[in-house]
């Protein structure tokens, strides 16, 4: 079992940044393709943001392209999710979410995950 947990979120007003990062119990991070998502309460998980194995792919969703940045630490078993310029639409429970992969390709589809953190709160105001 893998084990992820997020944290970095909290309360800012519109036009900050905050960092978020997960770290994962797993030993053998490098095989792991990693991914963020967010929720809102009564609405789907949504896609933010994918990184392969290695850091060399990533892929956004469309709202947070030129804001958000994807990034990872194998050494340090650890994803990262940069967010600049942070509006409303931003407010979710942020998740980290792995998947164990023999290519270096991203994957942006929930169902394609298998574990799970718990999740972090990002609340923006005015």
């Amino acid at each position: 079992q893998v084990y992820l947990v997020e944290s970095g979120g909290g309360a800012v007003q519109v036009g900050a940044a905050l960092n978020l990062s997960c770290e994962t119990s797993a030993s053998v991070f490098y095989y792991y393709a990693m991914a963020w998502f967010r929720q809102t309460p009564g609405k789907e998980r949504e896609f933010v943001a994918a990184i392969s194995r290695s850091g060399g792919n990533t892929q956004y969703e469309d709202s947070v392209k030129g804001r958000f940045t994807i990034s990872r630490d194998n050494a340090k078993g650890t994803t990262y999710l940069r967010m600049n310029s942070l509006n409303l639409a931003d407010t979710a429970t942020y998740y980290c979410a792995a998947r164990y992969v023999n290519h270096d390709r991203v994957h942006i589809d929930l169902k394609d995950y298998a574990y799970w953190g718990r999740g972090t709160q990002v609340t923006v105001s005015a």
